[in-house]
């Protein structure tokens, strides 16, 4: 029963953060807007370590954050590796990629990558400097890209609560990290504390570089190429 709730939870999560998304980009101009190549490649990337997987069986214990064993890569190449099963693969790489996306939209292709990036770095730096030095013994703590799918989601709540002006808009977007800490408290879910951290930076992040942020430029240059070309009806 707790595994139910903790994986309810986990996911009702990034439904929020999505829906927090879609309202900060604006769910009917994504038919408008470029396509998010960096998106397409950092997904691309997570589906290649899917498939080395599936080729090479000795991908896990070479790639996985095992902390037993030593790598300095294994931060990284870790969240490129999927441990939750076919629904849980499937799960991750399907949030990852339009989680991306419309990160992409807001905040730019730079600044995303550099965002998700953060969100595999900084988070076992910032436990350390809060005290929270235990070491997850657990294997399925070892990989999987929903630590930094979470923390990059949450960067989407921050720019709608200080972008909108609607109250619904606001309470949706505080909403995020609310949920993240109760989820942190009531069940040590590393996804609610990641959502936190996500949160906090984005907003420091925003303030800094608002005035190179341009997530309305689509619709105002229109792009030679958009989302709808991926429709071949629609681009009729």
């Amino acid at each position: 029963m707790d595994a139910l709730l903790f994986n309810v939870t986990t996911a009702a999560l990034m439904i929020l953060m999505l829906n927090g998304g879609l309202a900060l980009i604006g769910k009917e101009t994504i038919s408008q807007r470029r396509l998010p190549w960096a998106a397409f490649a950092l997904t691309a990337v997570a589906i290649g370590g899917v498939v080395l997987q599936l080729c090479w069986s000795g991908a896990m214990a070479a790639l996985d954050s095992d902390p037993s064993k030593t790598g300095w890569w294994r931060v990284i190449t870790s969240v490129f590796m999927q441990n939750g099963g076919l629904g849980g693969g499937a799960w991750n790489l399907a949030t990852l990629a339009v989680i991306a996306a419309l990160a992409e939209w807001f905040w730019g292709a730079p600044l995303m990558l550099g965002l998700f990036a953060a969100g595999i770095l900084l988070p076992q730096h910032i436990d350390a400097l809060f005290g929270q030095t235990d070491v997850s013994t657990d294997p399925r703590n070892f990989a999987g890209s929903s630590g930094a799918t979470y923390f990059l989601a949450a960067t989407l709540a921050a720019g709608l609560l200080l972008r909108t002006r609607a109250t619904k808009e606001k309470l949706l977007a505080a909403a995020a990290p609310a949920l993240g800490l109760a989820m942190w408290f009531a069940q040590s879910n590393g996804h609610g504390l990641v959502t936190v951290y996500g949160f906090v930076l984005a907003t420091a992040v925003h303030l800094l570089a608002r005035p190179i942020l341009h997530p309305d430029r689509d619709l105002h240059q229109p792009p030679a190429t958009t989302m709808a070309s991926l429709n071949p009806r629609r681009a009729r």
